[in-house]
């Protein structure tokens, strides 16, 4: 899969904290979260969804991700919005690519992106989240448009 090395600025976002199987949390989280976001009017830049975890290493019942949108630095929760965090992606630099999702498979192609970039000579993963970035809403439109983020640094010499 092609990416290209970018460096990314934090971003301050909103939204909720969900932890086990990423198949039924994100899809859970996106649905809370559309509906906080409509109903207190919350100014999303982007959506996007964080992952904590390595699924290959962390049972699925414990898997962590936050699905938030990017509310901007000075943002406030407002009142009413029972379970909704404030925090940051982190900036610095990540391995980026692009990808069509189709039938909610989300997996194969993060896995050709992770089998890519672990082939990387320059570059290694970064102990960090990864996080997606939604370019549409496949609810819609049938099947979701993403960017993939992955922290990477320089390998050692």
């Amino acid at each position: 899969m092609d990416y290209i090395i970018t460096q990314q600025q934090k971003r301050v976002v909103a939204g909720f904290h969900m932890v086990g199987p990423w198949e039924e949390t994100v899809k859970q989280g996106f649905e809370q979260l559309a509906m906080w976001v409509n109903g207190q009017k919350v100014p999303a830049r982007e959506w996007l969804a964080v992952y904590y975890d390595n699924p290959d290493e962390t049972p699925a019942e414990k898997l962590r991700c936050d699905t938030v949108v990017n509310v901007g630095p000075g943002y406030a929760i407002p009142a009413n919005s029972e379970g909704v965090i404030l925090t940051e992606v982190a900036g610095g630099v990540y391995a980026k690519a692009s990808a069509r999702v189709i039938d909610h498979d989300f997996s194969t192609p993060w896995y050709q992106f992770f089998n890519s970039v672990l082939e990387d000579k320059d570059h290694e993963l970064e102990a960090k989240p990864c996080f997606e970035l939604y370019l549409n809403d496949g609810n819609k439109d049938g099947h979701w448009d993403i960017e993939m983020y992955v922290p990477v640094k320089r390998r050692a010499v």
